[in-house]
């Protein structure tokens, strides 16, 4: 079967953030199948096709104008630094209605960071959860009050309409995206790609503030990785400290610090999503399943999957074991962000 890659209109405003213009062409780029086969094609569009400047001292040459968003199947607006959506809470009518009409006709919508104001400023996040980067809150809220604000959490998922907080948690977004469109194995093998790390939960508290662990000895990962191998076994606190040559007391403060959850939170999510990639990618029976991540039991497989997030073992293989609808057809996608995405970057200063 030919799959139709399913196409992403990347929409860069005056002061785009270079990372975050990049990030969807290197996700969405790397989400391929088992045999290679480009999943997304990431096209970037500017208003009018004209060039832009980025935050960082370079210019965007698109390849096409806002015609672009009327034929893709999902917009990715990328974080800005100034511009009215920020300063004054309006936006350039033309683009809030190309974004609301993508929105009308069913496609999804996303933003990066603080590309949020801009879908405030459209009005696509009037009476709906959202986030932004925690840096901004007080702004946004000012400026957009009809938007229920979360800023302490990675990225909301609405539906149709997501939005994700600052930088990085960009990264995070396009690979949930991807493990909705395509499950997990598709997902942690873009993130292989990336070089990043193939989960964080979207209600993860963003870090705000926080302290670099001072040396790389003080740190657990090594532990975390050493548990990450057992989690058909039970682990306790005390094993872990050990593991990692510490008093429970000091490791507690450690794993904590580095990971923002206890001990004990991290490995129910770990146990969880090794649990929902079993149930995605193997035919095991869900007692099996359960045994395997930890969880002993199917009655405590489905407690704790129920409660992250909201359905049954069965119901959730139900779900992402379906072969994903193709979307219509496009250009193939590749690793590189800035070929592939449809745009060149011209430095501003020889």
């Amino acid at each position: 079967m030919t799959i139709r890659p399913h196409r992403i209109g990347v929409l860069a405003l005056d002061g785009v953030v270079g990372l975050d213009l990049g990030t969807p062409a290197q996700v969405f780029g790397a989400a391929r199948t088992a045999d290679r086969r480009p999943l997304y094609a990431v096209d970037t569009c500017t208003p009018g096709g004209r060039p832009v400047r980025s935050s960082a001292g370079f210019r965007v040459l698109p390849d096409h104008g806002l015609d672009l968003l009327a034929t893709v199947d999902t917009v990715v607006v990328p974080g800005l630094h100034g511009g009215p959506p920020m300063t004054d809470g309006t936006i350039d009518p033309a683009v809030s209605g190309a974004l609301r009409d993508a929105h009308r006709r069913g496609a999804r919508i996303m933003s990066i960071c603080t590309g949020a104001f801009a879908l405030a400023a459209a009005g696509l996040l009037d009476g709906h959860r959202a986030t932004t980067h925690w840096a901004h809150t007080d702004r946004f809220r000012r400026l957009y009050p009809q938007v229920d604000l979360d800023p302490d959490v990675l990225f909301i998922d609405s539906g149709r309409v997501l939005t994700s907080a600052g930088v990085a948690a960009g990264i995070d977004l396009c690979l949930h995206v991807v493990r909705g469109d395509h499950g997990s194995e598709v997902a942690n093998r873009a993130a292989r790609r990336c070089v990043v790390p193939p989960w964080r939960d979207g209600g993860q508290a963003q870090y705000i503030e926080r302290p670099v662990p001072r040396t790389p000895a003080s740190g657990t990962a090594a532990t975390r990785e050493w548990a990450r191998q057992r989690l058909h076994e039970p682990v306790a606190l005390r094993e872990l400290a050990a593991h990692a040559r510490m008093s429970v007391r000091t490791f507690t403060r450690h794993f904590r610090s580095e990971t923002g959850l206890s001990p004990a939170q991290w490995l129910l999510q770990q146990r969880t999503d090794h649990a929902r990639l079993l149930l995605e990618t193997t035919d095991l029976a869900i007692d099996q399943v359960a045994r395997r991540a930890g969880f002993g039991t199917t009655a405590a497989l489905r407690q704790h999957l129920n409660t992250r997030i909201g359905v049954s073992p069965s119901a959730y293989r139900r779900t992402f074991r379906r072969i994903p609808a193709a979307g219509p057809s496009g250009p193939a996608a590749g690793p590189s962000g800035t070929e592939s995405g449809g745009l060149r970057l011209v430095a501003e200063h020889p």
